[in-house]
């Protein structure tokens, strides 16, 4: 009589792989979401932290000067780029006759009323009202520094 062997092969089911699969693709889709949401989060607040250093440093040159800078060149700043890779805008309100350069709220006041300092957020683009579109991403300072923050939070 001969004995037959059984052979058992360890190893996982097409179904079972399949299933894993699918598990792992779900958790990705729900990573990586809010991984970029965190991300951009710390751009934020790296821009808002970048804005009160530069505004302390224009308020310390006119504490010198009695003069706002003209430029972020005369404070050494004019190279410092914003965590999306553009430099800060920068514009002495002081300095100029009336303040048509003025970023402005949604009923067109200015801003500020020493200088504006701002970053133009994630989409790179702005426009001199704040309650615009392509301005609710920036990051900006209002109320002569009482305020750095999003746009679209003020």
């Amino acid at each position: 009589m001969a004995t037959r062997k059984i052979i058992q092969h360890s190893g996982f089911t097409l179904v079972e792989l399949m299933l894993a699969i699918t598990l792992l693709g779900v958790l990705a889709a729900l990573a990586v979401p809010a991984y970029q949401d965190y991300k951009e989060k710390v751009r934020i607040t790296q821009a808002v932290t970048d804005i009160t250093a530069i505004a302390f440093k224009v308020e310390a040159y006119y504490l010198d000067a009695k003069i706002y800078p003209a430029s972020l060149a005369a404070i050494g700043e004019n190279k410092k780029l914003d965590p999306w890779g553009r430099p800060y805008e920068y514009l002495n309100l002081r300095g100029k006759s009336g303040n048509g350069g003025a970023r402005r709220d949604k009923n067109l006041n200015p801003l500020n009323s020493d200088f504006d300092l701002y970053s133009r957020g994630k989409d790179g683009k702005t426009k001199l009202p704040i309650s615009q579109k392509d301005s609710l991403d920036d990051v900006l300072r209002a109320n002569d520094g009482r305020f750095v923050n999003l746009a679209s939070k003020y």
